[in-house]
């Protein structure tokens, strides 16, 4: 596996940034927009998961990494929630909602997995040296 430099380097960061802009698609594209309060959790809560990604890679440290990657996972389970919540009110179709939800759910894995891998190493990075 190669050496990742940039957090924009990490799939899962690709992954969430890639299902934020479909959020943010619903938002546009539908009377979402005018749901001021839903929009804005939904798309705080999508947002979060590839912010703290990023913000979990740039503190150097694998403790604070694992930490924010716990987080970012717990805000694509929030964001989960919130397109049920979309779909209950009649802002996308079911067919959206199965789509995004397992979408969802395969990130959510992916960066469990990654925490995983992370607590298999002893790497402390580099605020540790």
């Amino acid at each position: 596996m190669a050496t990742i430099q940039r957090f924009e380097d990490l799939e899962i960061w690709q992954e969430a940034r890639r299902l934020f802009n479909q959020i943010k698609d619903i938002i546009i594209e539908t009377k979402l927009k005018n749901d001021f309060k839903l929009k804005d959790q939904i798309k705080g809560a999508s947002g979060s998961v590839m912010d703290n990604i990023a913000e979990g890679f740039e503190r150097d440290g694998n403790l604070e990494f694992r930490q924010f990657l716990s987080i970012a996972k717990g805000s694509a389970g929030e964001t989960r929630s919130q397109l049920y919540r979309i779909f209950d009110s009649d802002y996308i179709s079911e067919d959206k909602l199965k789509i995004l939800v397992n979408e969802y759910e395969q990130l959510s894995k992916r960066i469990a997995a990654f925490i995983s891998y992370l607590n298999k190493k002893d790497f402390k990075g580099n605020k540790f040296k």
